[in-house]
């Protein structure tokens, strides 16, 4: 039996397209109406899955499925933050030099440890 949680709850928003916005890429909003992609640990809004003419459209609801790197998300409600290329990674703990990430919450319905990637609802 195959399930799919596809086209559940999608949910798509334009912004202007900062410099660094790119079609595939974690986004996060960095300026008035306006998103580029994600560092490394930065909180994320959505998914830019077009770029256009100065303008992004963004999933900022419904299933996704993202590489991640680093731990494995656990299964349920997971803290997640950007990985800096396209996935995301699960929050670093507090350093002597670095506070501890916090990370929103997402609702992982799969993780594939074989190809690291993790299905999630944004």
């Amino acid at each position: 039996m195959a399930i799919s949680f596809e086209a559940i709850a999608e949910r798509y928003v334009t912004f202007l397209a900062g410099d660094t916005a790119a079609e595939g890429k974690l986004c996060k909003v960095t300026a008035n109406g306006t998103v580029g992609a994600c560092a490394g640990g930065d909180d994320f809004c959505g998914v830019i899955t077009q770029v256009r003419n100065g303008a992004a459209s963004v999933l900022m609801g419904g299933f996704v499925k993202l590489p991640y790197t680093g731990t494995a998300p656990a299964l349920g409600f997971s803290a997640l933050v950007a990985d800096g290329a396209s996935g995301v990674r699960v929050p670093a703990a507090a350093t002597e030099s670095k506070p501890a990430e916090t990370g929103r919450s997402h609702l992982v319905v799969n993780v594939d440890t074989a190809n690291k990637t993790v299905g999630l609802f944004l």
